[in-house]
């Protein structure tokens, strides 16, 4: 089985830890392929820049030259599953859904961390759109910028942790979502301060892609995510230049 994971920026560095992380939990025969788009933005961290990752990533995936049974979008908030899901015949998986269900599995409420104040309403948009919102209790933001939680990951760890806290007591969350892809690895040192699961959902996609792909299933074609109809594209694609696949 082959799973590519398509990180949403373009740093190289955070595609590599995505990467990691998703190769740690994926099962005896099942290859991660970690991408970085090919353009883009450094981090994601609004509106603008995930739109223009959504284009970015369905254009990496559209030019992967190999075969591969399922994708993974490892960025929290929009950022085009379902333009992948109408140019794919395999499972698509986002990280934002993959972790809050999986989370629903675990405890009443769940609450998300994520990075910067500015994503919270992004991250509560793409939830109620997929009908994840009725059980979850807050999304809150630690502070840190996306490519800080690389520069300084203790900073990271102690700002996740202490809006955890607040969103376990006041809140009422039980679980917690790390909301963001680059908080992958950071999942074992937010359980040991915070006493509750801690779901990363990097790994949570992993798990469910591979268990769709065993299953035999993939998206339905029927009538939301039917293959786009024939069109004349002017200036399109905007690029030609082949996907390198990152190091996991």
């Amino acid at each position: 089985m082959r799973i590519l994971v398509v990180n949403v920026n373009t740093t190289e560095s955070m595609t590599e830890a995505i990467g990691r992380q998703a190769a740690a939990v994926a099962s005896p025969g099942t290859e991660i392929v970690p991408l970085t788009p090919l353009f883009g933005a450094d981090s994601v961290e609004g509106n603008y820049e995930s739109y223009l990752a959504a284009i970015a990533v369905m254009e990496t995936v559209r030019n992967y030259p190999e075969p591969f049974d399922a994708v993974i979008q490892a960025g929290y908030g929009e950022h085009g599953r379902e333009g992948l899901q109408e140019i794919l015949d395999v499972p698509v998986v986002d990280i934002t859904e993959a972790a809050a269900s999986t989370a629903q599995f675990l405890g009443h409420k769940y609450s998300v961390v994520t990075t910067l104040d500015r994503a919270v309403p992004l991250i509560e948009d793409r939830l109620k759109l997929a009908g994840l919102d009725a059980r979850c209790a807050s999304v809150r933001a630690s502070g840190m910028s996306v490519l800080g939680l690389e520069e300084d990951p203790d900073a990271a760890v102690n700002a996740i942790v202490a809006e955890a806290a607040i969103a376990v007591a006041q809140d009422k969350a039980e679980v917690i979502c790390l909301g963001c892809g680059g908080m992958a690895g950071l999942t074992e040192r937010v359980i040991e301060r915070t006493g509750v699961p801690v779901v990363d959902g990097v790994a949570a996609a992993v798990t469910i892609a591979e268990s769709l792909v065993r299953m035999g299933l993939t998206t339905s074609k029927i009538r939301t995510y039917a293959p786009p109809r024939p069109k004349t594209f002017k200036n399109w694609p905007l690029s030609s230049v082949p996907v390198l696949a990152g190091q996991a």
